[in-house]
Parts: C-alpha cells; sequence; structure tokens
C-alpha cells in the first residue's frame, strides 16, 4: 500500500500496518543511537489549530532524529494569516511551497481532508476536533503489540469519554481489522461511543458490549484503554461535564481488580481518571506508550517522504 497523506484510520491495511511495526522497531533502534541524515534536506510543517504537547513534540522530534528540519505554529488560529482571514484551503496552498509534508491538527471534523484535498505534499492528520487521530492509533495499536505480543484475541476495554474521544474511534477502526477481537465499552450513556463506529464493528463482525460498571470489566480484559473526559469538548454544557467527570478513575483498588498480565494505556494527558499511585504499577504503559509514539512517527514519515515527488 503507498502512504501518502494520513487522513484515517481505516485507510490502513494490515500489510501496511506489520510493515509499520517492523519500521518502527528500528526506528527505535536509530533513535536511541542518536538517529539519523538521511532526511536533511527535508521540511517538516506542523500547523496546529489545537493546543498539543506529545503529538507536536513527538512529530518534530521524529523529523529531527531523521536528520530532517522543522518549521512549525503551536497556535495557527492567533498566530498564522487565519487571523485575518485566509482559509485553510490558501494557508495549505502557501505552505506547499515550503515544506515537504504537512502535520495539521485543527478543531473541525474533516480539516485535515480538507488540507489534503489541495495539497501537493504529504498531509498527516494530528487530529481534527472529535474526528480521528490516526497517528495516535497506529501508536496505540503498536504500543498493545509490543506490550502483550500479538493483537489477534484480545479484549479490550475502552474508558470514560468514548462520543468525543478521536483517539478511541481510531483505535476501534484499526482494532476491526484483527482476529477475534471483543472490545467493552465503558461510558455513561452521555458519552457512549456513537453509531458509527459502531456500525462498522458489526459489519466486521467484531464483538463489543457497552458496560457502564468498570468494576465488571476489569477482572475480564487485557487491555485498559483509560481516557479523560474533555471538559473543551462541552463547550457550554457545564451542568453535562459536571455530571461525567470523575466516573471513572484508575487506582491502587482498581489495579487489584486488573489481570495480572493486562495493561493500563491512556493517551494523555491525565487529569485525575489515573490516580498517580498507579504509575508505578509494572502494568502501566501510558508512559511507555507517548515514547513509542516517537518512533512510529519516525517511521511514518519515511513511509510518506518516500512516496513524495520531492524525494
Amino acid at each position: 500500500m503507498k502512504l501518502f497523506h494520513v487522513i484515517e484510520a481505516q485507510q490502513f491495511d494490515l500489510v501496511t500496518l506489520h510493515e509499520l511495526f517492523d519500521a518502527t522497531a528500528a526506528m527505535e533502534s536509530l533513535a536511541k543511537q542518536g538517529g539519523g541524515t538521511e532526511y536533511h534536506t527535508r521540511i517538516m510543517a506542523t500547523l496546529f489549530y489545537e493546543p498539543s504537547t506529545r503529538t507536536r513534540f513527538s512529530f518534530e522530534a521524529a523529523m529531527h532524529r531523521l536528520g530532517g528540519r522543522v518549521i512549525s505554529t503551536e497556535n495557527a488560529a492567533e498566530f498564522s494569516s487565519v487571523s485575518k482571514g485566509e482559509t485553510l484551503e490558501d494557508t495549505i496552498r502557501i505552505i506547499n511551497g515550503y515544506a515537504d509534508v504537512i502535520v495539521i491538527r485543527h478543531y473541525e471534523v474533516g480539516a485535515a481532508r480538507r488540507a489534503a484535498a489541495v495539497s501537493r505534499v504529504p498531509v498527516i492528520n494530528g487530529g481534527d476536533g472529535v474526528g480521528q487521530h490516526p497517528t495516535q492509533a497506529l501508536l496505540d495499536l503498536y504500543t498493545i503489540r509490543k506490550e502483550t505480543g500479538a493483537i489477534d484475541g484480545l479484549k479490550i476495554a475502552m474508558v470514560g469519554d468514548l462520543a468525543q474521544g478521536r483517539t478511541v474511534r481510531s483505535l476501534a477502526y484499526l482494532l476491526a481489522k484483527f482476529k477475534d477481537i471483543r472490545l467493552y465499552f465503558v461510558a455513561p450513556p452521555l458519552l457512549r461511543m456513537k453509531e458509527d463506529i459502531l456500525l462498522h464493528l458489526r459489519e466486521h463482525g467484531v464483538e463489543f458490549v457497552e458496560e457502564p460498571d468498570l468494576n465488571k470489566v476489569l477482572p475480564e480484559v487485557d487491555v485498559v484503554y483509560q481516557t479523560r473526559i474533555q471538559k473543551e469538548r462541552f463547550g457550554d454544557r457545564v451542568a453535562d461535564y459536571e455530571e461525567c467527570r470523575g466516573l471513572y478513575v484508575i487506582n491502587g483498588a482498581s489495579l487489584k481488580r486488573m489481570k495480572q498480565s493486562a495493561i493500563l494505556m491512556h493517551p494523555l494527558p491525565r487529569v485525575g481518571e489515573i490516580a498517580m499511585e498507579a504509575d508505578s504499577d509494572p502494568r502501566a504503559a501510558y508512559f511507555r506508550q507517548a515514547q513509542n509514539g516517537l518512533y512510529v512517527r519516525m517511521a511514518l514519515l519515511r513511509r510518506v517522504l518516500s512516496n513524495s515527488t520531492a524525494e
């Protein structure tokens, strides 16, 4: 499969995923040796309209580790010509003249697709509103494979804000490609997984259960994928946010209910839904998960840059 734009998780097939993860292992070794110089003539632009730490920094670090260079703005809505009324499409056309690949994060669903439609260089979706976050899903899947040794046959709980969480949506699309997966969706009614994802899972024969009681699920699963209740997604619905926040917290008691072979993941940042006492538990994989983002994005950048006409 030729990769150019990276817009959504479902564009990846199994062969490409395995190839990418094999390349990721090689990039981990390269990064630990200080990186390479292969892409010293290439420039990546990071165009972020929403705040980010892990996605932006790991992409920029990945490009530097490959020997490339970076131009960026961390608040494009304020510190770019968007503040003067420039359209996203015109911004992308301009950046095409400066960079070989563009990583974009935007608050609107579909923004990455709009950018790709007018871009002659690869566009990578770094998160579009409550839509998708495909590179987060890739690093999540790589983490699961690396920590557990396999993906087929796993039982995975997704916990928290499933309605507005782009990370769980993207990960669900990727997991649907594997065999004998069973998903447990743990969320209050206001934040239950949306029907488009459930329909996709049904169409692909993926077994899933909606269960609001986390304690019932913890002893059953191999992976607990915890997410935060995203205050910024509620807007002026303060009462709804207050109703949902704090419902699911992983603490010492939760860890005792989990299998000894299970792992605990989180896309981060956390805001209280995983107690700090969990950090010392060897099953807590979320910081290793974040580190894996560097290696996955190195592999992904190499892949799209090798397919671009500037090579």
